[in-house]
């Protein structure tokens, strides 16, 4: 079964949740017996399927199951190709219109049109996935015109091996000393970028933040105001060359996202050991336990406790970064590998009308 796994703009997105999730997938799936091509471009881009167009052959790649990983004009064309052409079409739900709010300047005024149109594109699908139990909640009350199943991101571990080893040369190269707060990830304030920030202001760790930035015109006020002006304890590092080096850096996780769909970041962190400080939202419930794993609060005030009980309890740090090594195993490529490949086969029998949208099987006479 040739297999394409398409992720739109995918040079940009490399450093991206998105970008990761894709990577996983495609790891994920060598070692099967699908063949997976990444582009559905005749040639492999778009200048070399239109000059192939022009002689007559054919625009797009030949592929038995097309997934999709964003959803953009280049996904929407290879949505109505799948669907012309009976493809089962696989729509992977990494975006909600709530996610994308408090992202670009102006994201948050067009979420509610955006979230009209993810409706329209995600309902194309034979089957829709999405990292989380939460996240289909959000999907389910759009509603779409699909069934949708939550499969997780997982996490690469194998990819992370070594990261001690970064340590010294990454607290050396940012001026890091000390416990070291830090996060990972794009910087938007969506991510928690204001309580990061406040809670630098108010404690005396410090803070670094693993990840590349904006403040060009597409910034929002609040990431220009933070970056250009951010603690005196607080660093932003902007793009790394390798990820490992903030897991190596850094002693304390923290994630105070505002709305995610999984967040792959804390499952790495969690992966090296690193106790996890999350704020408390609904979809981290269905993965992590308060505690047990990792630490999760609402309010600054609960934030500085937090960090505070992690840097002068050095038992509660290793008890939660055991729990957190045992949490992120249970979200392994090889997870990620028995969950697309029932996918895939799900999707199958929903283009075939052997099941309905609602999972139900076609009982004919």
């Amino acid at each position: 079964m040739r297999v394409l796994n398409y992720l739109e703009l995918e040079s940009e997105l490399q450093r991206s949740g998105i970008g990761t999730a894709a990577r996983h997938q495609r790891k994920a799936l060598a070692d099967t017996d699908l063949q997976v091509v990444t582009s559905p471009w005749k040639g492999g881009g778009l200048a070399k399927a239109t000059a192939k167009r022009a002689v007559g052959d054919s625009f797009f790649e030949s592929y038995d199951l097309a997934h999709c990983n964003l959803v953009g004009p280049g996904s929407v064309a290879v949505a109505r190709h799948a669907k012309r052409n009976d493809i089962p079409l696989v729509l992977h739900a990494h975006t909600t219109h709530q996610d994308f709010a408090e992202s670009f300047r102006g994201s948050t005024t067009v979420a509610p049109a955006f979230g009209k149109y993810l409706k329209w594109f995600y309902s194309q699908a034979d089957l829709v996935l999405c990292p989380s139990e939460h996240t289909k909640s959000v999907l389910d009350s759009y509603p779409l015109d699909a069934p949708v199943r939550p499969i997780t991101n997982g996490v690469d571990i194998e990819s992370l091996e070594g990261y001690e080893s970064f340590r010294e040369e990454y607290r050396e190269r940012y001026d890091l000393d000390g416990t070291v707060v830090f996060s990972i990830g794009n910087v938007f304030e969506r991510k928690g970028l204001t309580t990061f920030c406040r809670l630098a202001e108010t404690t005396d760790y410090e803070f670094a933040w693993f990840g590349p930035y904006d403040t060009g015109p597409l910034a929002s006020s609040t990431v220009r105001k933070w970056v250009r002006n951010p603690p005196e304890n607080a660093t932003f590092t902007g793009w790394i060359p390798d990820i490992r080096g903030a897991f190596g850096a850094g002693d304390i996780y923290l994630f105070a996202t505002k709305s995610e769909t999984q967040g792959i970041a804390a499952l790495e962190a969690m992966a090296c050991g690193k106790p996890v400080v999350l704020r408390d939202l609904p979809i981290f419930e269905q993965f992590y336990t308060d505690g047990v794993d990792c630490l999760m609060c609402d309010g600054l005030e609960e934030f500085r406790e937090a960090i505070n009980r992690l840097s002068e309890n050095p038992e509660l740090r290793d008890r939660l970064g055991e729990n957190a090594r045992e949490t992120a195993r249970e979200h392994s490529l090889e997870r990620v590998t028995e969950e697309l490949q029932d996918a895939y086969a799900t999707a199958q029998r929903v283009a075939d009308g052997e099941e309905t949208a609602s999972g139900d099987e076609v009982i004919t006479d």
